[in-house]
């Protein structure tokens, strides 16, 4: 089976609110263009499209066929959907380019949260019968889960802040970033909360975004990007969406993953954490140290686009090997309430 590699990314500024539709077709046309440009490809090129997105943030049933109008609805593709983040349609396209069936692929997520209320939209993800009638909204679900962790003593408010401070910093180099800067932790500590015992700064912002990357054969990316990014290792597990079955200051999906891939000599990772207490869960499922840089992109806390977020840490990861700064990365993406879905995939230079 051919090995898969990562030829191209781009994505879409991060930004609070656009004024375009919810389909996404002004944030998808100019990062395909680039995306395109970079590569040398052109749309009749890709063997394969797949997208993430979600009705419900849409607010219209089959929201992803009015994004077809960013590909071109003639002639004819061969094109697929997943109603989630669009790591999971990079999934759909890895195996496809695996099966040998096509040599290219071209996977796209975006999403405009700004158009109605995030934090209710996403109670919807939650059971329809026993929970989502309740209306507890994703923020809550968080602060409850970071609750717990400050209970346990597995961290501390000051320890989250500095996760915070730590993304700002590193996003002031990332010119796609929502949030970024040099913020002081005791005065991130002095601010009020919005969901006890979450900040403002320990919560993603509401995001405006898209991304695009382009996949292909290894055989066929060496033709495309001086160093492609291989997709060497692809997991991903889930755990119990019933919150009370659960301990939620664990992933255990996360950490089985992680088990089935050689994580050894990753020196950075970029993780999906929308909010910090889940960055520090993550890192120690994944049992990483301080040796292995957390999201120098900035991560999710900078920017966190729905249904592309995932697939930008994907892209971010792919990047740095790309430009020769690292060997070997590992990108994640979650999905559902309070890191319920993990997908974890290592790049390689070879």
């Amino acid at each position: 089976m051919p090995e898969v590699a990562v030829a191209g990314f781009a994505q879409a500024p991060n930004v609070r609110k656009t004024e375009g539709t919810t389909n996404g077709v002004e944030m998808l046309v100019p990062i395909l263009a680039e995306a395109f440009a970079a590569t040398g490809l052109s749309k009749q090129d890709i063997g394969f499209w797949c997208s993430g997105s979600s009705d419900y943030l849409a607010g219209r049933a089959f929201s992803f066929i009015a994004a077809v109008d960013a590909l071109g609805a003639f002639p004819p593709i061969n094109e697929s959907h997943v109603e989630m983040d669009a790591a999971w349609a990079l999934y759909e396209a890895w195996l496809k380019i695996r099966t040998g069936e096509v040599d290219t692929a071209l996977v796209y997520g975006f999403g405009k949260a700004s158009a109605g209320q995030l934090r209710r939209v996403m109670a919807m993800q939650l059971d329809p019968y026993l929970v989502t009638p309740l209306w507890p909204d994703s923020l809550a679900i968080a602060g409850l889960q970071a609750r717990l962790g400050l209970e346990g003593g597995l961290w501390s408010e000051k320890d989250l802040a500095e996760v915070a401070a730590r993304s700002r910093a590193d996003a002031a180099n990332n010119p796609a970033a929502q949030l970024s800067g040099t913020v002081d932790v005791a005065d991130l500590l002095d601010t009020p909360y919005v969901a006890d015992p979450l900040r403002a700064h320990d919560i993603a912002p509401v995001t405006d975004g898209a991304s695009v990357i382009i996949l292909a054969s290894e055989e066929r990316a060496r033709d495309l990007v001086e160093r492609p990014a291989i997709i060497s290792g692809l997991e991903h597990r889930i755990d119990s969406p019933v919150l009370g079955a659960r301990d939620l200051t664990r992933s255990p999906s996360t950490a089985i993953a992680a088990d089935r891939l050689d994580l050894d000599g990753v020196e950075l990772a970029e993780l999906h954490a929308p909010f910090t207490h889940q960055e520090l869960i993550l890192r120690r499922e994944l049992g990483f140290d301080d040796n292995v840089r957390i999201n120098p992109s900035g991560g999710a806390l900078t920017g966190n686009p729905m249904f592309s977020a995932g697939l930008a840490r994907i892209g971010e990861a792919a990047t740095r090997i790309h430009r020769g700064e690292a060997a070997k990365t590992l990108a994640h993406a979650t999905s559902g309430p309070a890191l319920q879905q993990n997908l974890l995939a290592v790049l390689e230079a070879r």
